[in-house]
């Protein structure tokens, strides 16, 4: 059949899509991005916050309308969403035929199959069902870079967080699976593999017995035409001396944290079921930059949590100005049901939240596009995204950029090359968040 696969959500969801494409390859499927075309339609849902949900009952509720019209004879629900509310799913959209599980991604075939031969049925497993790894993937990044999830579930509980309930406990993927997933990603033309779970720091913990991600990354390290690794999701109470010893020791680890902080009111932070304060943020964020002095820090905020007073953002706000992170995001707080935070008292009106959203994403515009404007005299090593159409110019990330999320590079050059390659480029100047730069040489390891 020809199938229309949509993937909604964070990159932990796309890791998931491209395991379901490979193994419908492998039943001899093929894929259209064309509605009109699609036979059968896949939709890996989110329902991490209020408009990741809204998403996918839309994205539900448009290909229910295509099989409607008689386009299309098979619409799957899978993900997060089809995991946390399979019930209204069924009410509420007749049309999805079958409602497929986080944990159980690996049935998708055989409900594609099931569906044709009149015998639908769910797939819902329990969220701490064993992950589903070892599946060939098909890459839908380009192939010149791939996430790889290194773990599933989290054990930390935050007050506002719903993952436990959808994606269950910390789980690791062995680390010998990940080695040889890794292995069989860059001799498919990955350069750089992007490392991914709810919290990536204490992988290794439930098989182990100890945090083994420093040693994971050693033996990433070591693969043959692997340029860059990069980190995301690190909780900051469990980034250790080692882990930073050993970004500052390996050359192919870009110099790249992505470190959520979510708040930095003691109060708040407390309300979130956090396990960090302030004082310890300053240690970490001191030590890592201390250490590593051209680490390139990300991090998220929530603003408006419930109970949040216009002292405690402007705690945040302060700390946000001080700490003048290279990358930051913030998201309004959502409400999400099942979870201990919507049932607190003093939920901050949604105008207020929105608000004080805006006025911290303006402080880091400013402090983001000065930081930019810095960067210009700096020679840096960049990985070519694809040319500028009708211009002598190409897209790049440096190590500064993880993709889809943060900037660019944008190099003028007549010179031809290839998606993937790895040059070094001069900064010769800054527009907002992305930097413009020329040519020097290409890389060669």
């Amino acid at each position: 059949m020809k199938i229309l696969f949509v993937s909604l959500g964070c990159d932990k969801n796309l890791v998931d899509t491209e395991m379901m494409l490979g193994m419908l390859a492998q039943r001899g499927h093929s894929f259209t991005d064309d509605e009109a075309e699609a036979e059968a339609v896949v939709v890996n849902t989110c329902c991490f916050i209020g408009d990741a949900k809204e998403e996918s009952v839309n994205t539900l509720l448009q290909m229910a309308e295509l099989k409607k019209e008689g386009s299309i004879r098979v619409l799957i629900a899978a993900g997060c969403l089809a995991q946390r509310y399979q019930e209204e799913i069924r009410r509420e959209i007749p049309e999805v035929d079958e409602i497929i599980g986080t944990m159980a991604i690996d049935r998708v075939a055989d409900a594609i199959d099931e569906v044709m031969a009149g015998k639908p049925k769910n797939h819902i497993t329990e969220a701490d069902a064993p992950i589903v790894y070892g599946k060939k993937r098909s890459v839908t990044t380009g192939g010149h870079y791939a996430y790889l999830k290194i773990a599933e579930g989290c054990d930390k509980r935050c007050t506002y967080c719903i993952i436990p309930r959808v994606r269950g406990g910390y789980r690791s993927v062995p680390m010998e699976a990940l080695l040889q997933e890794a292995e069989t990603l860059v001799q498919g033309g990955v350069r750089e593999l992007i490392l991914v779970a709810q919290e990536t720091t204490v992988y290794g913990k439930d098989l182990y017995g100890k945090k083994a991600l420093p040693e994971l990354l050693e033996k990433l390290c070591r693969i043959p035409g692997l340029y860059w690794i990069r980190l995301l999701y690190c909780y900051p109470e469990e980034i250790t001396d080692e882990l930073i010893a050993c970004i500052k020791r390996e050359p192919k680890i870009c110099h790249y944290l992505d470190m959520p902080i979510q708040h930095a009111s003691d109060r708040i932070l407390k309300k979130m079921g956090r396990r960090t304060n302030q004082e310890e943020l300053r240690e970490r964020i001191g030590r890592i930059r201390e250490e590593i002095p051209d680490i390139c820090l990300r991090t998220t905020l929530i603003s408006g949590f419930p109970g949040e007073t216009q002292e405690d953002f402007e705690e945040l706000y302060n700390f946000a100005d001080e700490m003048e992170f290279d990358r930051l995001g913030v998201f309004a707080y959502s409400q999400e049901e099942g979870t201990p935070a919507a049932l607190m008292p003093d939920q901050v009106p949604q105008e207020v939240k929105e608000a004080r959203r805006d006025e911290l994403m303006e402080l880091q515009q400013e402090i983001a596009f000065e930081k930019a404007q810095e960067q210009k005299g700096r020679t840096l090593l960049a990985m070519i995204e694809g040319r500028v159409e009708d211009e002598n110019a190409y897209v790049a990330r440096t190590y500064m950029d993880a993709p889809g999320v943060d900037g660019l590079l944008f190099i003028n050059t007549a010179k031809q090359l290839l998606t993937g390659d790895f040059v070094r480029v001069r900064v010769t100047g800054a527009c907002d968040y992305d930097l413009i730069g020329e040519l020097e040489d290409e890389f060669t390891e």
